[in-house]
């Protein structure tokens, strides 16, 4: 079984208090979600309504000592509260897009990785931690590329 995980909000609270000169000195663009798709909240898990406030920032979302290390852009909602899934729980968010999925083992090396629909997720991390190399899987938004969340052992 595997549970997955958003980002802890903490790092990000006090961000959407910067002045923009300060957000942009950072890499990091203010935007509003001009539809109810399309702005994943990788805190939440849940893509943001038309009219809410995201940050849109670079973030270490691989921060390994391994070749796999790596960085990417990802969207927070303001005053987004951590995803609070059940093991097996796989959310809209997930299955309504292409995914590529990337299993680690204890050593952050790459044992597998493989791109499908949404709605297969949950039957292929079922699977892959089956076997007991499999430590965690990164899953990230196949078309734009984008780091989304994490899934771990239950």
């Amino acid at each position: 079984m595997f549970r997955l995980l958003g980002l802890d909000p903490a790092p990000f609270g006090s961000l959407f208090e910067l002045p923009e000169e300060e957000l942009r000195r950072r890499g990091i663009r203010r935007v509003r979600a001009d539809a109810d798709a399309g702005f994943p909240c990788r805190v939440s898990l849940v893509d943001a309504r038309q009219g809410e406030e995201l940050l849109l920032l670079p973030w270490r979302h691989h921060d390994v000592d391994s070749p796999y290390q790596a960085a990417g852009p990802i969207y927070v909602r303001r005053g987004a509260v951590a995803a609070d899934l059940a093991p097996g729980e796989v959310p809209e968010y997930v299955t309504r897009r292409l995914m590529s999925l990337r299993a680690y083992d204890r050593d952050a090396m790459m044992l597998r990785a493989d791109v499908l629909e949404g709605t297969e997720v949950g039957a292929r991390l079922r699977d892959w931690f089956e076997d007991e190399a499999v430590a965690y899987v990164h899953l990230h938004n196949a078309r734009p590329g984008c780091y989304s969340c994490v899934a771990l052992r239950a």
